[in-house]
């Protein structure tokens, strides 16, 4: 391996696993995965830190498995964040252009005043996503670029999250000694490996609904145009089920992975499984649409919520593309016939693909986030850091960027 050969390392700290992957771009931009650190996640609750020492320790073990597998040792990583801590909003940046002529200097001008939006002391900017631009009143223009204008205006969509709890979370990476060069939302990592270019075009949603979140983003001709986070996922159906059927989470967690339905309709009424709830001594018989009567009320709130969020946010006639959702809740038993009874809109369910290497665990929806942080690295490594092949860690490449796949990247996300 040469020097130049990209190392990208992406750490998913969820709330219920801590996913560290470690991946070579490959000359056929797909990448090999060299390292895997898959552990049970402890310390957060709702995305968010909640005992520092256990969620760091999570994070510990997962980054030692993934050093152990690749033979490489990992000091700086991208990482991804939840959490109804995390907020959005529109902001414009406008600027003069000098000389009449768009040039890329002016763009980025653009952006940067975009980023000026008042931003209260207890939040900290996540990205800066570019919409659109305005030249001289003309509103829809991709890129701007050689046009001839005097004034120029970026629409952006401005994601910001508690500052303490991003703190937290940078604390918890970095009892690991790696540093958090940068955050991601989820549902934007997810959408890098399971959207389609033409799917991002037509309108479309992506929902990612994880154990102590569900996160959702919406793509319109290309771009996000808006972004939302749910405090509510799969951890609240194994606790219906819990209080439904008096058991132990743990045992109701095994219950929802075995014998879990989406839609209690399809399911025979005759189908049966054996528990032992509590206060009992013996084995009873649970009907398995009693189990699936449980998870459905929940999942249908679930959709219920997103669909309000759409038309809160008047997008929803504009997504012809319908949802796309990942996460390992979508991996749930009838979790999209559900979802398009309740949306009204075409529903499909995507899982990370394209992948060589240590790949087994990977081919499930619940590590979009995880093998999406890659891409997202790939994407900032091409402009900001190469990596060296020995130890995970950046360093600096030639300031004369190709201005051309720049303006590509802008269109992603400004961190």
């Amino acid at each position: 391996m040469s020097m130049e050969t990209p190392i990208i390392v992406g750490i998913d700290a969820g709330t219920t696993k801590v996913c560290t992957l470690v991946a070579r771009l490959e000359d056929d931009q797909k990448l090999r995965i060299l390292g895997v650190g898959i552990e049970p996640a402890k310390g957060m609750r709702k995305g968010t830190v909640v005992d520092m020492n256990a969620a760091g320790q999570a994070i510990v073990r997962s980054i030692e498995k993934a050093e152990r597998t690749s033979g490489l040792e990992i000091e700086t990583a991208l990482v991804s964040m939840a959490g109804s801590h995390v907020s959005s909003e529109n902001s414009r940046g406008v600027v003069g252009v000098a000389g009449g002529t768009i040039d890329n200097g002016d763009v980025l001008r653009a952006v940067e005043a975009a980023r000026a939006v008042t931003i209260p002391h207890n939040q900290e900017l996540i990205h800066v996503i570019q919409r659109g631009f305005v030249v001289d009143g003309q509103n829809g223009i991709r890129n701007p670029v050689g046009m001839h204008g005097y004034r120029l205006e970026v629409e952006t969509h401005v994601i910001t999250a508690s500052a303490a709890t991003v703190e937290n979370l940078r604390q918890a990476v970095s009892v690991a000694g790696v540093r958090a060069s940068q955050f991601v939302l989820n549902p934007l990592a997810s959408a890098e490996v399971v959207l389609s270019e033409t799917e991002r075009e037509m309108g479309v949603v992506i929902c990612d609904i994880g154990g102590g979140t569900t996160d959702m983003a919406v793509y319109i001709e290309g771009d996000v145009w808006h972004t939302m986070v749910l405090g509510i996922g799969g951890n609240h159906i194994t606790s219906d089920i819990a209080h439904g059927l008096h058991l132990p989470v743990n045992h109701a967690e095994e219950i929802k992975l075995q014998h879990g339905y989406a839609l209690e309709s399809q399911i025979d009424p005759g189908e049966a499984f054996y528990i032992r709830p509590f206060g009992e001594d013996k084995p009873v018989t649970i009907n398995r649409r009693e189990l699936s009567h449980i998870i459905e009320a929940r999942v249908e709130e679930i959709f219920s919520l997103m669909m309000q969020e759409i038309k809160r946010s008047g997008y929803d006639g504009l997504l012809p593309a319908g949802m796309v959702l990942t996460g390992g809740v979508s991996a749930l038993p009838g979790i999209r016939q559900l979802a398009k009874q309740v949306l009204g809109m075409p529903v499909r369910v995507a899982q990370p693909d394209g992948l060589l290497g240590m790949v087994d665990q990977l081919h499930s929806p619940a590590y979009a986030t995880s093998v999406g942080l890659l891409r997202w690295a790939v994407l900032m490594s091409e402009f900001v850091n190469t990596f060296d092949h020995r130890r995970a860690r950046p360093i600096r490449i030639k300031s004369d960027v190709d201005w051309k796949k720049m303006s590509g990247w802008l269109r992603r996300l400004l961190p």
